[in-house]
């Protein structure tokens, strides 16, 4: 039994009263109501979910299990992993123990590499991820246990299991997807000397120190980000169906493939890179106020500006913005990426139609990748998905734990809306 599996198991009595205790003495009272222009909107803003893992104030940004991220900032992604699951982080012996959990069932299946390169050359690297995850099915042991019969409150077990070989192999397979879609030559070995993050710098191919510590940095700031966004809310539904971690982390990735969830990142770069072409370099703050103004003008949005959410700077901005100050200060995508930072919120708020003029983590992330040479824009959401699996798997074993209902809300119809207001 890991030390990850023992002291969940310890937690999950009080865990399960706590909730009980909750449904039983107020399960009747109102947390939230529904305009229609939220009903219409995608449902922004309704409270109607439960996520212990994290969350996010729009004075402050993201929290996870209560400790702001920028008080994170220097952990490893398995502490991550650990404090998202159980709310504590690990100490020393936990995390080596969590390591060599990852160590020992570390190695992608043969037949997993088989199906990739069956697939076409000019497949998007998103589609292999997730092909290879729902081959992985083929492995779940959740899957084989509710088969043979189990009992609902050891639902949780092989969910932990099937999330921990999930994540145990994830890296290399994200790695050997990069290798193979833009011949970079043969698949590297994993490193057993190095830890989760470093050993994905490592199978991409960049042995520099200072991307295995970018790396760390990516994959702990995009861990997690409340149960509502695409990618997790579309992981929670299948898992509350009961599909195993392989099926309902593959939905949730189908969900971050989309423009308007996973790509942004790159849209912000794209920008960026457009405003050095544009000027030869890095622009003058003349340059770059007029050409964010052009942008504005011709009904463009810029990039990486405004979030549904926050009302401050994303800290997961922040927090690359001062990793690029120590590590790529001399580099013009970083010039150019600080630059926007203290140039166009201003201009922002002179245009008066942003409810939020500040960064959120997508308009510095793409630098920091850039920097360190990976300049295959459509690999940046296998980069957040090997990243966000972590976020969506501890829910869903947490889930299993409590005994979460299957999610189905109640839907209606546009006309019984007009109806009811009277239309």
């Amino acid at each position: 039994m890991s030390a990850l599996h023992e002291k969940f198991a310890s937690q999950i009595p009080k865990l399960r009263e706590e909730r009980q205790t909750l449904l039983k003495g107020h399960g009747d009272k109102q947390i939230s109501e529904v305009t229609v222009a939220q009903a219409f909107g995608g449902m922004r803003g309704v409270k109607g979910l439960i996520c212990d893992t994290s969350l996010v104030e729009p004075d402050k940004g993201l929290i996870i299990r209560g400790i702001p991220i920028l008080e994170l900032t220097e952990k490893l992604p398995e502490e991550i992993f650990f404090l998202l699951i159980t709310g504590e982080l690990p100490n020393e012996a936990e995390l080596k123990d969590l390591q060599k959990e990852y160590s020992k069932r570390g190695k992608t299946p043969d037949y997993v590499w088989k199906v990739l390169e069956a697939m076409p050359k000019e497949s998007h690297p998103m589609a292999m991820l997730d092909t290879a995850i729902l081959v992985m099915e083929n492995e779940s042991e959740f899957r084989k246990r509710y088969t043979e019969g189990m009992k609902k409150t050891d639902y949780w077990e092989p969910a932990l299991e099937d999330s921990l070989n999930l994540l145990a192999v994830l890296p290399e397979i994200a790695a050997g997807i990069y290798r193979m879609r833009y011949d970079k030559g043969p698949r590297i070995p994993r490193d057993p000397n190095l830890d989760w993050g470093a050993n994905y710098a490592h199978m991409l191919g960049n042995d520099d120190e200072d991307f295995y510590k970018a790396m760390r940095l990516y994959l702990v700031l995009h861990s997690d980000h409340e149960g509502g966004n695409v990618s997790a809310f579309s992981c929670h539904t299948v898992g509350s169906a009961l599909s195993d971690p392989f099926y309902s982390v593959s939905a949730g990735l189908n969900g971050l493939a989309g423009p308007l969830h996973g790509l942004a990142n790159q849209e912000c770069l794209g920008w960026i890179l457009s405003v050095i072409d544009k000027f030869d370099g890095v622009p003058t703050d003349e340059q770059l106020e007029q050409y964010a103004w052009d942008t504005l003008n011709s009904g463009q949005v810029i990039p990486g500006y405004g979030h549904a959410v926050l009302r401050c700077p994303d800290p997961r901005f922040v927090a690359f913005i001062g990793f690029g100050e120590k590590y790529c200060a001399d580099d013009n995508v970083y010039q150019t990426v600080s630059k926007v930072y203290r140039i166009v919120p201003e201009v922002l708020k002179k245009h008066g139609k942003a409810a939020n003029p500040w960064p959120n983590v997508d308009a510095g992330s793409g630098s920091i990748l850039y920097h360190f040479g990976l300049r295959e824009f459509p690999y940046y959401t296998v980069l957040f998905s090997v990243s966000r699996a972590m976020g969506m798997t501890s829910q869903l074993v947490i889930n299993r734990a409590l005994g979460t209902a299957i999610t189905r809300p109640k839907s209606v119809g546009t006309d019984w809306v007009a109806k009811q207001m009277g239309s």
